[in-house]
């Protein structure tokens, strides 16, 4: 079983930066992709960015795409999301999650780290 554990969310200005990590744990070799998903209070869930765990091949959000960056330490099973040029509507809760398959259902979840960006 895949475990995932969020830190790094917190309050920042609009325009600031946060780091947000992923500390996996279990077996990860199986993995064939994390996300970074977040929920905002009234709004679905949106994915924000993926990484394949192998290749590296990421992808992103329209809405975050040039300000957000998914890296990943394989060695380390650690998943980053750095958050530059922070807008308000980047409030939410950010999770990360495992896509085991490779079908985009994303098998295991974290259990959220808080963003508050004050405008």
């Amino acid at each position: 079983q895949v475990r995932l554990v969020e830190s790094g969310g917190g309050l920042v200005q609009a325009g600031g930066s946060l780091r947000l990590s992923c500390a996996a744990s279990g077996p990860m070799s199986s993995t064939i992709a994390l996300g970074w998903f977040r929920q905002a209070p009234g709004k679905e869930r949106e994915l924000v960015a993926r990484i394949l765990r192998g290749p590296g091949y990421t992808s992103y959000a329209d809405s975050v795409r040039g300000r957000f960056t998914i890296s990943r330490d394989n060695a380390k099973n650690v998943v980053s999301l750095q958050m530059n040029s922070l807008k308000s509507e980047d409030t939410a809760v950010y999770y990360c999650a495992a896509d085991m398959d490779g079908n985009r259902s994303y098998e295991y979840w974290g259990q959220g780290t808080q963003v508050t960006v004050s405008s």
